[in-house]
């Protein structure tokens, strides 16, 4: 059995976004993947991005984070 949080939130201010980056960063030590390295693997990660549907376009990714302890 694991623990899965799923977190989806935006901000208007590029350093709340910028923080909790940092500490998912931080905390992501202590995370793992499910079945990495298997047909079955499900990787654990974290996506930073510049979101512009409300104005239209598309999202820009800026940072991704995957937890992978398999080398």
């Amino acid at each position: 059995m694991k623990y899965r949080v799923r977190i989806d939130l935006s901000f208007v201010n590029e350093a709340d976004a910028q923080s909790l980056t940092a500490y998912a960063k931080n905390l992501s030590q202590k995370a793992i993947s499910i079945n990495e390295g298997e047909l079955n693997e499900e990787i654990a990660f974290c996506d930073l991005e510049i979101c512009r549907h409300d104005e239209g376009l598309p999202c820009k990714k800026l940072e991704r984070i995957e937890i992978r302890k398999l080398k």
